[in-house]
């Protein structure tokens, strides 16, 4: 059942975000995942990464091959996929498992090496990423300004400085999605059951965040 302003109601009885409750692999990825705060620089990593795989393409794609992606790209540990080449390269462009972009796959093992190159100046990808977060929350955002609020200035600023640094598939749009995700923002729609809930993650991980 969809009710007003982005809203559905589940068949649990539960009112989520009316793109969470399309799929079961959303509903468990947008109650359990979808804007609650990552500090840990191999989730940050990986969701970055499948941001770029995600373009131009749903994000229940990506969800649907992320065990996947997960295996061939080793946890995402950083390192790991830093010491990755050509012949990985190729390899991967024959795996029909994940998506086979070589832009996109040659993407991931370049910025693997600019996130060592960021990890080894400010000691984590936490610390860089979360100085981007805004300052203040904002009210609640209802869904039409969702729908047509696709960048925020801190998504422009921290795509920008990614670029600066040698990332690749990082725009404005991928940045603020990531952002979304990875819980620097809470834009779960006003009336969701898990706004709430994700706006006390957000504000206790707020506290303490390191100051750009």
């Amino acid at each position: 059942m969809t009710l007003a302003s982005g809203l559905i109601l589940g068949d649990d009885g539960v009112v989520r975000c009316a793109w969470g409750g399309s799929d079961p692999l959303y509903v468990g990825y947008h109650d359990h995942e979808w804007g609650r705060p990552v500090l840990d620089d191999a989730h940050l990593f990986e969701k970055i990464c499948l941001e770029g795989f995600q373009s131009g393409l749903s994000w229940l794609t990506i969800l649907r091959k992320r065990e996947a992606f997960r295996e061939v790209f080793h946890g995402f540990d950083i390192d790991a996929v830093a010491a990755m080449g050509e012949p990985d390269v190729g390899r991967l462009l024959g795996d029909a498992r994940i998506i086979r972009h070589r832009g996109k796959i040659e993407a991931t093992l370049n910025n693997a090496r600019c996130a060592q190159e960021v990890r080894a100046e400010l000691g984590s990808l936490a610390a860089y990423f979360w100085p981007f977060a805004p300052s203040r929350r904002p009210s609640p955002l209802d869904w039409e300004t969702l729908r047509s609020q696709p960048t925020t200035p801190e998504s422009k600023a921290l795509a920008k400085d990614l670029k600066r640094r040698g990332w690749r598939f990082v725009g404005p749009t991928t940045a603020y999605a990531f952002m979304q995700a990875m819980g620097l923002v809470n834009d779960h729609v006003a009336g969701c059951a898990f706004h709430g809930p994700t706006e006390a993650d957000w504000l206790a991980a707020h506290t303490d965040r390191p100051a750009r």
